[in-house]
């Protein structure tokens, strides 16, 4: 296996599992204003799946209009960004949103308008990864299908993973700001791999960036 595919499987199956680490941990986020009812679970899957789905098509788009490491690394620096301003903007925001709503509508309402201010964008981005990663991974169109399916199970082990790693150590481990801080810098350093592989790259890759 080639090192742009093994750097490509590594970047897209830690950004899966950052997503639903972010998830889980939006969760501790909404609980001290809105609780952990049935309205907070169903308002973050709601707006994380509207996020990823968002980030699947801007991915595709802007892989297909130039398609390159160094631009992908960008994008993942871009994520990274997003993450972190979730730690800094969390409080303030869900403050404003529950003082705003009246306690009739707080409950269900709050929640929602909370997650969608707060993570929809966030997701969007991380959600960019993967069609992205397969956009510079597709070499031989007649294994792109194997290619694609690879590549998003990756994702998806690396959510599950994601998910079982904060629940059970990362929750325990940090306060929820520290963690999301954690998650940002984690893609950070996924950004840095992939802007450090386009400037050094080998030069028939090279002239893609």
């Amino acid at each position: 296996m080639t090192l742009r595919k093994t750097l490509l499987y590594l970047i897209v199956f830690i950004s899966g599992a950052v997503v639903l680490s972010l998830e889980i941990l939006a969760s501790r986020i909404l609980q001290p204003k809105f609780g952990s009812s049935v309205y907070v679970w169903g308002s973050l899957i709601a707006i994380f799946l509207a996020g990823l789905a968002a980030g699947y098509y801007l991915g595709g788009e802007i892989a297909d209009r130039n398609g390159s490491f160094t631009r992908f690394g960008l994008l993942l620096l871009f994520s990274a960004a997003l993450v972190a301003a979730v730690s800094f903007l969390s409080k303030p925001i869900c403050n404003a949103i529950y003082q705003r709503l009246g306690m009739e509508s707080v409950d269900r309402l709050g929640p929602l308008f909370a997650s969608l201010a707060l993570f929809f964008i966030p997701t969007a981005a991380l959600g960019t990864v993967s069609p992205y990663a397969v956009r510079l991974f597709a070499d031989d169109p007649a294994k792109l299908g194997r290619q694609v399916g690879t590549l998003y199970a990756l994702s998806t082990v690396g959510s599950i993973l994601g998910t079982l790693e904060t629940t059970f150590f990362l929750i325990v481990w940090l306060p929820t700001p520290r963690a999301v801080l954690l998650l940002a810098a984690v893609q950070a350093l996924l950004a840095c791999l992939a802007l450090t592989y386009g400037r050094f790259a080998a030069p028939e890759h090279r002239a893609e960036d």
